[in-house]
């Protein structure tokens, strides 16, 4: 059975850090990209990263470059760990797998390129 769960979410004062996990199971693949996305209220849903299943292939939204870092280990959990959190960053944030590529191939791929989504996990940033 395929399921992706994220957690993690919660309230934090602007300046700080949250981790968020996201546990990926069932898939008959082993590699596949994963991305993160995030949903503000009355917003589109954007890319925020897209995490290879290779070391080195992943790659970031220019609105979190520097302050997030994406990686993920051998069981293919997936992690976001943001850092100077900031209220825009507030929003519903998603994983989903992509099981067409291993590879993000240098881009924060786009919500039509995923095929399986988890429920998401709520971020608020707000003194």
């Amino acid at each position: 059975q395929l399921q992706i769960v994220e957690s993690g979410g919660g309230v934090v004062q602007p300046g700080g850090s949250l981790r968020l996990s996201c546990a990926t199971s069932g898939f008959t693949r082993n590699y596949y990209a994963i991305g993160w996305f995030r949903q503000a209220p009355g917003k589109e849903r954007e890319g925020v990263s897209c995490v290879s299943a290779t070391v080195d292939g992943i790659y970031y939204a220019d609105s979190v470059k520097g302050r997030f870092t994406a990686s993920r280990d051998v069981n293919n959990t997936a992690y976001l760990q943001m850092g100077d959190l900031k209220p825009e960053d507030t929003a519903t944030y998603y994983c989903a797998a992509n099981i067409d590529t291993a590879d993000c191939s240098g881009y924060v791929h786009g919500i039509r390129e995923y095929d399986f989504w988890g429920q998401g996990t709520q971020v608020t940033v707000s003194s």
